[in-house]
């Protein structure tokens, strides 16, 4: 897969891939439960209906549309009349975290006249994030590139992606993956449109030397 690629949220392992030296797993739900392995962090999207997910000794936690989670696994997603994508990044150890629903657009200025929302902040400089894009109607966005891999959702709305071989058409409930380096634009009509992004670096986040409790402490002298 090297060109934007849309893909149905069918049950089962869509597809794994290596990006910048990390192994990634893409696997979709719809109802029925979907185990989640121990040894990995798994980054999930619900884009229909409602879902409940097992974690721990904690009792289910209930998902619907527009919502996500980050979970070290072992876990499960109880599927029930809903269905999603998961991100899995082996050997990795995330912050468990449930979030959602999705506000109306985001909260971040980007280019074009698009927002973004970081939904899930990346612990430490150079881990994974997950966004929420919004693209208002009638938006002709600048090609661009992404120096890792995105995978994500069309979490609302329609619109297009173009890229130099084609254009592919999006709408709400699919998912889908732009490999590194692939030259790429949204573009819509009548209607916004809302992506959930998954980035597997950054290079934004909280280090040993930099980080807000160290930098909002103020040790006073005599």
């Amino acid at each position: 897969m090297d060109d934007f690629t849309p893909f149905a949220l069918e049950p089962g392992l869509r597809f794994r891939l290596q990006d910048n030296g990390s192994e990634i797993e893409v696997t979709a739900w719809a109802g029925g439960k979907l185990d989640l392995l121990p040894g990995a962090t798994h980054y999930g999207m619900v884009t229909g209906g409602s879902a409940r997910v097992n974690w721990g000794e904690f009792d289910p936690f209930p998902l619907r549309a527009g919502m996500f989670f980050v979970l070290p696994g072992p876990a499960a997603v109880q599927g029930e009349h809903g269905s999603g994508l998961v991100i899995t990044l082996p050997d990795y150890s995330g912050l468990p975290a449930f979030g959602g629903p999705l506000e109306g657009e985001g909260r971040l200025r980007y280019i074009d006249g698009c927002s973004d929302t970081l939904l899930v902040a990346p612990p430490r400089l150079g881990d994974p994030c997950l966004n929420h894009l919004h693209i208002p109607p009638g938006v002709n966005q600048t090609a661009h590139t992404h120096p890792s891999a995105r995978i994500g959702v069309i979490a609302r709305g329609s619109g297009e992606c173009r890229t130099p071989r084609g254009a592919y058409p999006l709408r709400e409930g699919m998912g889908w993956y732009i490999p590194t380096g692939c030259l790429h634009s949204f573009h819509t009509e009548e209607e916004s449109l809302d992506v959930v992004a998954w980035h597997p670096d950054s290079d934004f986040g909280p280090t040993n030397q930099n980080h807000p409790m160290l930098n909002r402490t103020q040790i006073r002298t005599k």
